[in-house]
Order: C-alpha cells, then structure tokens, then sequence
C-alpha cells in the first residue's frame, strides 16, 4: 500500500486525535487485549491488575490498561454483536498499523494478541453449563466478513461447503463463512478447556432459534448445527461475536482466540445455576495463562 494517505472519511479520528468510536491513541492499548461483551465484566477483570495504568470510555466501549507483574494487558468491552467485532477489530489495528498523524499505514505491521472471554450457550447434551470452551473456529451466520475481499483468502472454504450442504442452509441467510483459531493461543489455552467450533449469530432470538412470539425461519436449525459432523469437528456453542473477530483478525494478520463460560445448555434446556462464578473462574484461568 505503501504511503497512500488515507482520507478523513475513511479512517475517522476525534478532534483530540484519537480513533472515532474506541476513543484510544496508540499508547494506551497493551500487545495483547482481552475483549468481552459487557462493560461490567471490564472490573472484573482489571482488578486483577497490580496497576491501571489508563482507563477511559466512550459508548460501549471502556478499555483498562494494566500491568500484572511484567506484563501489560488491556481490556476492552466490544458490547454486543459483530458489528461492534468490526469496529473494535479495525480500530485496534489502525493503532498500531497506521501512522495516524499521517494518515499513512507502517512499513512494519504489528501483531495483537486478541482474545474474547465471552460467555455461551452449549449445543451438545455432553458439553455442560460451568465449562470451559474455547473455539477451533468461528462460523459466521452474520455475513460481516463476506464484506471483505480478504475473506475467502482467510476461511476454510471446504469446510464452509461441508457445512451449508449438511445444514441444507437456506439462501435467504447470510452466507456462512468458516475461520480457524490462532493456533498458538489455542496451544495456550488448551489445557482445562473443552474445544469445539463456536457458532456466531447476528441476534440473539430469531438467529438462534428462540421463539417468543415470532416464529424462526429454520425451527430446528439448534439440531441442524448439533448433528453437523466432519472431520472430527462438531459445533459446540452459540455466541454473537467470534466469527468477524477470527476473520478480520486472521486477514489483518492478528492472534484471535475466543474462550467461553457454558452458562446454558440448550439442548437440556438448562440454565448456570451461578453463571457469576463461571465467569470469575474463567476470568482467573485467562488472567493466569497470559501471565
């Protein structure tokens, strides 16, 4: 790309210099950033810390940056759905990729560390509430990536073809797109934790299947997604954000991992009895293997 000078509507910045929506300068993210959903779960996280370092918030979108002994981590909540994954993934990267007094991108990209605690929703009768899962990859029901001329460089087509055909998915959907883990957090991460492939879902009702007083187009579309088989791999979880992080991180050329409180099962129709406990545990593992 070279030293194109990027215009003001396409990288949109603050009067204050810093990025639009993440209101972040380059100098207050850490290398590797732990993104939830929810802003209350920031706290939860950050007094892990042994010092904040920065703290600041605009919209959904509050970010803590700290040390724990030796090593600086930020943590940043992305509020619901890819669309905000979208966001927060191409604004993370402009802060360190891009020269933003110059509009310019770097001679020499950098590499984030990214990765999503969230908490899901279990497709598999044996993948219980207060586990464990961390995703081998992200199938987008969200259609964000597809966007993106880098997208079908980074997905696993085969797969994605394996999966559209067994689902028999319908054409009024999105279509799906398949994107695999990092595969060194995934090696991080691997020990104490359940794998499988994480469903992402652009809604919470309808593409999901739930029915309150609207019908789901696909009615058994949670069957559907618990009996796809290949290769080993099943799909595990639903969740709202992890299909655009793997993409856009993977093309961008970061490390993406998602791990996952299971707080229902809705193959048993059950619900965590202490889902704030799952989170806390989850939240003590995380912290302790990226120290």
């Amino acid at each position: 790309m070279g030293m194109e000078r990027i215009a003001e509507s396409e990288l949109v910045m603050n009067e204050d210099g810093s990025i639009y929506h993440l209101k972040l300068h380059p100098e207050n993210i850490a290398e590797t950033i732990i993104l939830v959903g929810d802003q209350g779960r920031v706290d939860k996280i950050s007094k892990h810390f042994d010092v904040i370092e920065y703290s600041g918030q605009n919209r959904e979108f509050l970010t803590h940056t700290g040390r724990i002994g030796s090593k600086t981590l930020t943590v940043l909540s992305t509020g619901i759905g890819t669309d905000n994954i979208d966001i927060v993934v191409n604004e993370l990267d402009a802060l360190v990729n891009i020269d933003l007094p110059s509009r310019t991108v770097k001679q020499e990209t950098k590499s984030l560390n990214l990765i999503r605690l969230g908490t899901s929703g279990s497709l598999q009768e044996d993948l219980p509430v207060d586990s464990f899962l961390l995703s081998t990859h992200g199938i987008g029901f969200d259609g964000v990536f597809n966007y993106y001329a880098d997208s079908r460089e980074v997905e696993n087509t085969e797969l994605t073809e394996a999966f559209m055909q067994q689902t028999d998915w319908h054409s009024d959907f999105p279509r799906p797109y398949i994107v695999e883990t990092s595969e060194k957090l995934f090696n991080l991460l691997k020990d104490g934790t359940e794998h499988g492939m994480t469903a992402t879902a652009n809604g919470f009702y309808g593409p999901q299947g739930r029915q309150l007083r609207l019908t789901p187009r696909i009615p058994d579309l949670n069957e559907r997604l618990s009996s796809f088989r290949y290769n080993n791999h099943r799909i595990t979880n639903f969740e709202m954000e992890t299909s655009a992080l793997f993409g856009l991180g993977k093309a961008l050329g970061h490390e993406c991992a998602t791990v996952c409180a299971i707080i229902a099962n809705r193959y048993r129709k059950e619900y965590s009895k202490n889902h704030d406990l799952s989170i806390e545990q989850l939240i003590a593992f995380l912290v302790e293997r990226l120290t």
